[in-house]
């Protein structure tokens, strides 16, 4: 089983509750497809500009969790219904999952749910 941690963008934390990053934890759908099993270990809201985002890593990290997924709003948005890479809340996500993977030194994984149509889910090791 995938003990898995996630982290949210502070710009969306007051408009959703994570139902579709939770639940397509829970049916190992989207960017969790890659896991047989999956168990959440904690939820972290990263503050602009990445401020202490490794330190909340560490925490995931000591509380079990072996991944870390960074929720697709942060570097995709909805276009007519549809979610569409580009546009998301972070510009410097790439960055700041480098940053954590080497720091941190867990495995980060760019998505959740809502993955816009032909995206892979970039994994930091």
């Amino acid at each position: 089983m995938a003990k898995i941690g996630l982290i949210r963008c502070e710009k969306n934390e007051k408009r959703c509750p994570l139902t579709g990053c939770l639940q397509s934890m829970k049916n190992t759908t989207q960017a969790f497809a890659r896991y047989a099993d999956a168990e959440l270990v904690g939820v972290f809201t990263c503050r602009c500009p990445g401020e202490g985002v490794v330190e909340l890593a560490k925490i995931l990290k000591s509380k079990g969790a072996e991944v870390i997924h960074w929720c697709t709003c942060t570097f995709a948005r909805q276009e007519n219904g549809k979610w569409v890479a580009g546009g998301g809340f972070c510009d410097s996500v790439d960055t700041i999952l480098n940053r954590i993977s080497q720091e941190a030194e867990i495995t980060c994984v760019k998505g959740t749910a809502h993955l816009p149509e032909g995206y892979q889910p970039k994994v930091f090791e």
